[in-house]
């Protein structure tokens, strides 16, 4: 490594994985001395045109000095940083350290340096030199250097569009035949969207590389029928999966080409041709070698379904951070390991390597779950619930990430947020590896498509198999933070189907008011109960009565479709004994009929079991097999063989009209039609329709999500120069009162000082400092903040009336050396709040507001919002707690100033949010008076920041 001449260790949290453009991996980390011969390797594969550009003049190899100079950094002024695919150099950048006239320099007094890259030609074009240059910029800031510059050849155009797309703030000058480019590291918001829109595209595409690959190879497929690798084998061929396929078995006979029609080999090395995806399911034992064979072979990506890993213990955990090690090193990513598999609904790809053994219905919903089981359960039920009166609802793409070793949650948001083919996500997780990440992916994806999320292990620990960061959020709290985002959080795999079928096939609702209608009275009156609790406005259910008949539907629905009061309509239906399916079809067509004409409000329909209405109203598309239609050759939508018993895996319906290899397409839906969603029971219905009425409501509320204030008044740098000297002195550190209310001045936040007091004689005379009248409070741990043991004296009009307060306090609680007394000139009556805010590891900086003392301590009315705060959010902030009643008003009382409030959790938010390194800050009481607010009492912590955040470059979980 590097010699003792070195200034600094090597910096290992440098390293980093990263996706590239085309969703392949490679490795960024420093180079050291031990990468002479691998440096020299990498150059003499570089053309002789991009050695001219990189050196600007011909250099046909490099010179040992050269060598010794590009592997010898003293990581501070001098620093370089490779991209490495397993031991091979891809791409290199360096940076050196320059003072006034572009000489070498040194010390933080000098803050620019020099960067240049080179990238083999076999891999420009992937998104190498962007990707370098996110993480040599962040390595420089850490070193203190505030700006680069780069010297280009004109006719450089690829780098000079690396730095001019970096979308950092530059100069541009031209001189003697050479474009000097000068730009700021600090991080913008263009810089930022940049680099969110690089991560998306590259983890997308990574995502797209292993649900749509042209050839898959099944390796571990046994001989003869069953076992894990040949049922998926037998799922990717009788699904009807368009690309090529292999089958792979190490223990093949000599000569033995086939395996049941489909070519066999016993090594994926053996393969003439490209393989896309490799489906692993081996013996744990045997991985390791599999995955090296797929790598000599190219390989993109993997599935292992393999089991045996973090799920299984210490060992097994290790196991897995070798597999992704190994799975990286060669440019592929993984699902799984314990995976259930994946399926591509699409027809174009038509993939179903799971052990579904049936293809689910193609439609517009994305399925992503982390545990198999739960998988299978809800492609069962999305199977058995996916009619509608104008059209099938089904899959578009299904994820099983098993133990999520790699592949996660947020690269399927990803490749979610731009697939044209699915319109709703739904997703099942029992972890969420970066929920800073995942919230801000959410609120983006959300902005475009509903996200509708069910977590499982909600009180407890994850699951052994998925590494977590630890959070020190309640689950209530990290819920809150998601609904924030715009995630539609539900609490059972059955809310998930309900709602995700509701938004797969309605429209949003613009607001809450909901006419009801129906041929039961009493099935009415349930569902304008359930909308009442559910925060809706019903309006009187409509009774059409019993004898109602398929034209009174139609009717009823059509005039409250109509109805300009009303946003959304409920159906409740208990279907006419005696008249059989001919009536259920009926009453299905006449509803579809009327919701046709009224295309832009949600309908749903509440049914009894007591007929077949919900079976008509899938059947009203005319899209399942009809007597004597021929089938087509497409694979079975999701159906059993006709008289076999449904699979409980899939849950495909008993007696399905399918023959399990083929069923005809879906008939498209009307124009302007939305397929009918419906519900066994009012308060499932209702429940899913005031999901999409909150979540409509967030839809509309994010196309204005307000503005981070600016204030003038604010001394960002004073405050900056504050911590740093702070800090000087230890790793991490509470704050003083004296230190605290300094460094909250300097963001306008102005503390009541509370004067020490103890003894009575120092109490009168910080009362006659303050002025009369005071207050006497206790600040020991057990008595702060708790006026109802006692310790607080209040209204204090003389020294009289404070020093019998004294001598009442210490008579109760003990000396002063136990109470620590201070003395506190009175606010203004009004309402106790506390505002917090808190760096969480896991979930980033959270800004809380409650009202203090019992409401928020015992009940836990807490309401949450992520930093940086809008306008809009502290107005809604303010709102979003149940206690917010006594802010404005209730039962006669003065309202308070919520406006400046609001003002105060706005500038907490900027502290926290401008210096990372404050990590926590509790403003309590904060009395909150019909005119203006006072801060009682306020602490603050310090820690040094995170070397690198969400904000930093793009990288993928670490795998140590």
């Amino acid at each position: 490594m590097q010699t003792s001449s070195d200034r600094h260790e090597y910096p290992a949290h440098w390293e980093a994985d990263v996706v590239l453009r085309d969703g392949g991996t490679a490795r960024i980390r420093p180079i050291t001395v031990d990468d002479a011969e691998r440096l020299v390797s990498f150059y003499e594969q570089v053309s002789d045109e991009s050695k001219y550009y990189r050196f600007f003049a011909p250099y046909p190899r490099l010179s040992a000095k050269d060598v010794h100079r590009f592997t010898h950094h003293d990581f501070v002024d001098r620093v370089g940083l490779a991209a490495a695919i397993g031991d091979d150099f891809i791409g290199t950048v360096r940076y050196d350290r320059i003072g006034a006239g572009g000489r070498p320099a040194t010390g933080a007094e000098a803050d620019e340096a020099e960067v240049a890259f080179l990238v083999q030609d076999a891999h420009q074009g992937r998104g190498v030199a962007s990707a370098l240059l996110e993480h040599i910029a962040a390595v420089a800031r850490e070193r203190g250097i505030r700006r680069f510059a780069a010297e280009v050849l004109p006719a450089n155009t690829k780098m000079i569009k690396v730095f001019t797309d970096a979308g950092y703030r530059q100069k541009r000058s031209f001189e003697d035949g050479v474009v000097r480019l000068e730009f700021d590291l600090e991080p913008t918001d263009r810089s930022l969207a940049v680099q969110y829109a690089r991560e998306q595209r590259a983890e997308a595409r990574s995502v797209q590389r292993l649900l749509a690959p042209g050839a898959v190879a099944v390796i571990g497929t046994g001989r003869a029928p069953g076992g894990v690798g040949r049922s998926i084998l037998d799922n990717i061929r009788d699904g009807g999966f368009t690309g090529r396929l292999y089958a792979v078995n190490g223990a093949l006979p000599e000569g033995q080409k086939e395996l049941d029609g489909i070519p066999a080999f016993r090594s994926v090395r053996d393969i003439d041709g490209p393989v896309d995806l490799a489906v692993v399911a081996v013996p744990v034992e045997r991985v390791p070698e599999v995955v090296a064979e797929c790598g000599e072979h190219d390989v993109q990506g993997l599935v292992v379904i393999s089991a045996g890993y973090a799920e299984s213990g210490p060992e097994g955990r290790e196991r897995q951070r070798a597999l992704v090690r190994q799975a990286r090193s060669h440019g592929m990513r993984i699902i799984g390991p314990n995976s259930f598999g994946v399926i591509n609904t699409s027809p174009e790809v038509r993939l179903n390597a799971s052990l579904a053994p049936d293809m689910p219905r193609a439609g517009r919903i994305g399925l992503f779950a982390q545990s198999g089981a739960i998988g299978v359960a809800l492609l069962s039920r999305l199977h058995r619930r996916g009619g509608g009166v104008t059209g099938v609802t089904g899959l578009s793409t299904f994820v099983s990430s098993g133990n999520r070793a790699d592949v996660s949650g947020n690269d399927v948001l990803q490749y979610w947020y731009e697939d044209a083919d699915t319109d709703v996500a739904l997703m099942y997780l029992e972890s969420i590896g970066n929920p800073r990440k995942f919230t801000r992916l959410a609120r983006r994806t959300a902005a475009a498509k509903p996200l509708v999320v069910v977590q499982g292990a909600r009180h407890g620990a994850g699951p052994r198999g998925h590494a977590v960061r630890a959070t020190q959020l309640p689950h209530a709290t990290v819920s809150a933070l998601l609904r924030q985002a715009g995630v539609i959080r539900v609490d059972t795999i059955t809310e998930l189907v309900d709602a995700g079928l509701l938004l797969a096939r309605q429209p949003l609702p613009a607001g809450p008011r909901v006419a009801i209608l129906g041929n039961s009275e009493s099935l009415g009156l349930l569902t304008y109960d359930a909308c009442l609790a559910e925060g809706l406005r019903p309006h009187p259910p409509q009774d059409l009565t019993t004898a109602a008949s398929a034209a009174d539907f139609r009717v009823a629905l059509s005039r409250a479709l109509a109805d300009d009061s009303s946003d959304a309509v409920v159906v409740t239906a208990i279907p006419s004994l005696g008249e059989g399916s001919d009536g259920d079809a009926a009453l299905a067509e006449a509803l579809r009929s009327a919701a046709a004409e009224q295309p832009t409000k949600p309908v749903l329909v509440v049914h009894v079991e007591l007929g077949g209405l919900a079976e008509a109203l899938s059947a009203a598309t005319s899209t399942a097999p009809q007597p004597g239609a021929a089938s087509g050759p497409a694979p079975t939508a999701g159906g059993t063989r006709t008289g076999e018993r449904p699979d409980p895996r899939t849950g495909a319906d008993e007696g399905a009209e399918a023959d399990g290899k083929g069923a005809p397409a879906p008939v498209p839906p009307p124009e302007g039609a939305h397929p009918i969603p419906a519900y066994p029971a009012a308060e499932r219905a209702v429940r899913a329709l005031a999901q999409a009425v909150a979540y409509g409501q967030w839809r509309r509320d994010a196309a204005d999500p307000g503005k981070v204030p600016e204030y003038e008044d604010i001394d960002e740098r004073g405050a900056a120069a504050l911590i740093e000297g702070l800090l000087a002195r230890g790793q991490g550190l509470t704050l003083t009162t004296d230190t605290t209310c300094e460094l909250l001045a300097a963001y306008g936040v102005h503390v009541h000082r509370a004067l020490p007091a103890p003894t009575p004689d120092a109490a009168a005379a910080a009362a006659r400092t303050l002025g009369y009248p005071v207050a006497l409070k206790a600040t020991a741990p057990h008595l702060r903040h708790r006026a109802d043991l006692g310790g607080v004296r209040l209204d204090l009009a003389d020294e009289e009336q404070l020093r019998r307060a004294y001598a009442e306090l210490t008579e109760l609680f003990g000396g002063p050396e136990e109470l620590r007394p201070v003395v506190q000139r009175m606010a203004p009556r009004g309402v106790d709040t506390v505002v917090r805010a808190v760096i969480d590891p896991a979930a980033g900086a959270v800004l809380s507001f409650g009202l203090a003392g019992a409401a928020s301590q015992l009940l836990g009315d807490m309401a949450h919002r992520l930093i940086p705060v809008t306008d809009r959010d502290a107005t809604s902030l303010v709102r979003s707690i149940r206690t917010a009643p006594l802010l404005f008003g209730w039962r006669g009382s003065a309202p308070v100033d919520t406006p400046a409030l609001e003002e105060l959790m706005l500038r907490v938010s900027r502290l926290v949010h401008d210096h990372p390194e404050v990590v926590a800050v509790t403003l309590e009481p904060v009395v909150v008076a019909p005119h203006g607010i006072s801060v009682l009492g306020a602490s603050v912590r310090l820690a040094p920041p995170p070397a690198r955040d969400d904000q930093g470059p793009r990288t993928l979980p670490p795998t140590y």
